[in-house]
């Protein structure tokens, strides 16, 4: 099985391109959807975070426990090295997370498999990866992008933009570029050439 690395800077536009080699047929793993699991109600991650920052978790709509994203995201932009401490309890579960996406991959026959890893550069994890994907689409489009995301600031996303790795430089690296500043038909036809040649279909 050819495992397949998906990443881009924050509002580079990865969920479309998910989507698309989803929209193929090929299982994907979706990082963010991965923490939303943890941060639910009564998730993994709950408890570590309570431990890290008691302000960021409190009763959900049914009454258990959760993480506020929202809030979590000020605490880290509070206390700059709170980030880092988050981030050594909280990868572990994700990496457990996407493990067992690919075990069961592996174990249906699949000819690919893509993961989407945000910090994929800066957690190395190229170094086990196939190939590597890289989304990306012009500065002004990710910029309007972000901060139309709801709670978000430009502090906020200029503090994102500090710790990930340079778009032009993702762009050096990658095996593949898929250009979302355009119509999505376009990113989608990008995802298709590369899972042609992938898979020889």
């Amino acid at each position: 099985m050819i495992v397949v690395g998906l990443t881009g800077s924050i509002g580079m536009g990865k969920s479309v391109a998910l989507a698309a080699f989803a929209g193929l047929g090929v299982p994907v793993w979706d990082a963010d959807a991965a923490v939303h699991r943890l941060y639910g109600p009564d998730g993994a991650g709950v408890g570590p975070i309570r431990a890290l920052a008691p302000d960021a978790v409190g009763p959900g709509p049914d009454g258990k426990d959760l993480v506020d994203r929202t809030k979590l995201r000020a605490a880290t932009l509070a206390e700059p090295d709170l980030l880092a401490r988050i981030e050594a309890a909280i990868h572990p579960l994700v990496a457990t997370d996407r493990d067992a996406f690919l075990a069961e991959a592996r174990a249906g026959g699949a000819a690919l498999a893509v993961c989407d890893i945000p910090l994929l550069y800066e957690t190395r994890a190229d170094a086990w990866l196939d190939r590597v994907v890289v989304v990306s689409a012009p500065a002004e489009i990710q910029r309007a992008r972000v901060l139309a995301r709801p709670g978000m600031t430009v502090e906020a996303f200029e503090a994102i933009l500090a710790r990930q790795t340079p778009d032009a430089d993702k762009r050096v690296r990658a095996d593949y570029i898929v250009d979302t500043g355009g119509p999505k038909d376009r990113a989608r036809a990008q995802v298709a050439a590369i899972v042609a040649g992938l898979t020889g279909a």
